[in-house]
């Protein structure tokens, strides 16, 4: 039986974005893991406050406290345009702000016309790609404002013009024709309004950002003068579009020394999506990533 590495794991995606797991599901194979600590951070959405059990209304967090297992509600925000996977978490957030209502809201409609856009350009180079089939998802019908890119390069393996979906992401960021750019909140605003309504902001996956005009250090120094709260370090680079010859060891090492002095909470997580559902190779798993539990009980989120 799968045994995790790590009892808590604050990166995880479910079908309110491009996972594959209900919320619940997610949390039920967390708690048949033994995990401690799970999220939900899903894409750029407002995270789930019940789920439906035998037709009664459940709070999530209730649900899997009864499961053994302490959940934090989040949201992996995309952040700016000119710059791919610049990813901001939010956690303790109050949830019902307009203001992060209204920014999920335009997160939504800035991907639909930017990803209608991508499959066009993809299909006038050749590929027969279809938006109602990318939304049809082999069977499990996804509303329009629920698409995510992941999905669309899932769907471009699928058809065969790559092996993977990383492979796919990969294509479309090396040529420049594919580089459709779509409006993305500021960090450094994002920030401040996660912080303005209670929260706290901790970067995800630093090593699959490339910055355009400045360093990686220099980009992730700004964002810590604007007030960034923590930075994730044990991370699955090896089954994402990393590009590096580093370990994930040796990229969790390089964060920690660089930023495990700056009073920053230092995150983890798998980023776990749910794939082996759909029969992705060596998927990502819960707690296959993460932070140990003595390190959750002297961070940032302990007292949220």
């Amino acid at each position: 039986m799968y045994k995790p590495k790590y009892l808590c794991d604050l990166h995880s995606h479910t079908k309110l974005s491009d996972g594959h797991d209900t919320p619940q599901e997610f949390t039920d194979r967390a708690a048949g893991f033994n995990m401690k600590v799970i999220a939900i951070t899903d894409h750029d959405v407002i995270p789930p406050e019940t789920i439906t059990v035998d037709n009664e209304e459940i709070d999530i967090v209730e649900y899997a406290n009864n499961k053994g297992v302490r959940l934090f509600r989040g949201t992996e925000i995309s952040c700016d345009t000119n710059i791919e996977d610049v990813h901001i978490v939010a956690f303790g957030c109050d949830w019902k702000d307009q203001r992060i209502i209204d920014l999920a809201q335009d997160v939504v409609k800035s991907k639909v016309e930017a990803y209608r856009e991508l499959v066009d350009i993809l299909n006038k180079s050749g590929m027969d790609l279809s938006w109602d089939e990318i939304l049809y998802n082999k069977g499990n019908e996804i509303p329009e404002e629920e698409i995510q890119k992941k999905i669309i390069f899932q769907y471009i393996a699928d058809k065969g013009y790559t092996e993977t979906w990383a492979e796919a992401k990969m294509l479309t960021q090396s040529d420049p024709k594919y580089n459709v750019l779509r409006r993305k909140p500021d960090p450094h605003e994002t920030i401040q309004l996660i912080h303005d309504i209670g929260g706290v902001a901790i970067l995800a996956h630093p090593f699959l950002i490339n910055p355009k005009d400045t360093s990686l250090d220099n980009y992730i120094e700004a964002l810590i003068e604007t007030g960034l709260d923590g930075i994730e370090a044990c991370y699955t680079y090896d089954k994402t579009s990393y590009k590096g010859n580093k370990t994930n060891l040796e990229l969790e090492n390089e964060i920690i020394k660089k930023y495990g002095n700056r009073n920053l909470f230092i995150s983890g997580g798998s980023d776990y999506h749910g794939d082996w559902r759909v029969g992705v190779k060596n998927p990502r798993e819960i707690g296959e990533a993460g932070i140990t539990y003595e390190a959750f009980k002297d961070s940032i989120l302990y007292e949220i």
